[in-house]
């Protein structure tokens, strides 16, 4: 059975999973279905919001490991969609539990592992019932129809409490608006479940600032105690810098093509920051599937020529068609 990451089963077995490798110099030539199964999957590029979530995450742990009386302090990853948001609350949610796993292994002949991370989606339409039981879900808390909020509300917090969660990271959480009765009571369900539960929380969701969330009295209760990290499209010079020529080199180097020219991807840094706009998912998306037709057509290497003939998201094109003269 394949569990979804928004189960226990399904979050253990990604963490602990080793992620796809490159390939090393030396290494025997891999096979077709294994190179193109390698670049559906790929690696994890670390941008720099990777780098400042996982520093920030760090930190407010240290921060809060200690607190006990208000709520701890908590982070909030925001940016446009296709802007690589869970691809790196994920990538450090997996980090902190090979972290803890590491130091906390389960006693000798026991089956339980360590559950230091709840990952949660926030459902459309959400209620605060609906809510609380997707984190019951999470862990395998049985609910029944006949259950109330409260009394769901009351098992997760003892068994999350009980299994040792320090990390709870909810996704998608643009599809909350306080300003309406449901959403005011999910908010509320949220702020509860933050002073409650010894664990820091990481909110993550598309342009959030932009949204009610950040408004009225809730909204500034939460503005007060999360921290902002940015997803924002990466820029094509910052000062000395070139933060998008980086991360295109670093993308190029992981590819797998037996033809390919280093160097011939950050060539074209102008020509990739305005197809995406800056977005690293729609980067990275445009770089794969590319990767993936010249294993198919046998040419074996990305050029501009293979780039134009790829189609990418809905967003990405509509931002990159130029505008015509009337």
């Amino acid at each position: 059975m394949s569990w979804p990451l928004t189960t226990w089963q399904g979050w253990h077995r990604f963490a602990t999973t080793d992620p796809v490798a490159p390939p090393l110099p030396g290494d025997p030539p891999r096979s077709t279905e294994e190179r193109l199964a390698y670049h559906s999957s790929f690696v994890t590029i670390r941008t720099p919001a990777i780098h400042t979530l996982a520093t920030q995450v760090r930190t407010l742990m240290i921060l809060g490991r200690h607190q006990q009386t208000t709520a701890r302090p908590s982070l909030i990853v925001t940016g446009p969609a296709a802007a690589g948001k869970t691809t790196a609350l994920l990538n450090v949610g997996r980090t902190c539990h090979l972290a803890h796993t590491r130091k906390n292994p389960p006693p000798p002949g026991s089956a339980h592992a360590a559950v230091p991370v709840a990952y949660v989606l926030v459902p459309p339409g959400a209620t605060a019932k609906t809510l609380i039981t997707e984190f019951a879900r999470y862990l395998g808390i049985p609910v029944t129809a006949r259950m109330t909020q409260t009394q769901i509300t009351e098992a997760v917090c003892h068994t999350y409490t009980q299994a040792g969660i320090q990390l709870v990271m909810i996704d998608e959480i643009h599809r909350l608006n306080p300003r309406t009765t449901t959403g005011a009571q999910t908010a509320d369900l949220l702020k509860d479940l933050s002073e409650r539960l010894p664990a820091t929380f990481v909110y993550a969701g598309i342009n959030v600032t932009d949204t009610p969330l950040f408004t009225g009295v809730r909204g500034a209760q939460l503005a007060g105690r999360a921290t902002l990290v940015d997803c924002g499209p990466l820029p094509a010079r910052h000062g000395k810098r070139e933060p998008f020529r980086d991360v295109i080199t670093d993308i190029e180097n992981h590819l797998d093509l037996q033809q390919h020219k280093p160097g011939t991807l950050p060539r074209h840094t102008p020509y990739l920051h305005q197809r995406t706009a800056g977005r690293i998912g729609s980067l990275t998306r445009l770089i794969r599937q590319a990767a993936i037709t010249a294993i198919h057509d046998g040419t074996e290497r990305i050029t501009k020529t293979t780039l134009d003939t790829i189609r990418l998201d809905h967003l990405a094109e509509t931002q990159h068609r130029p505008h015509r003269s009337r």
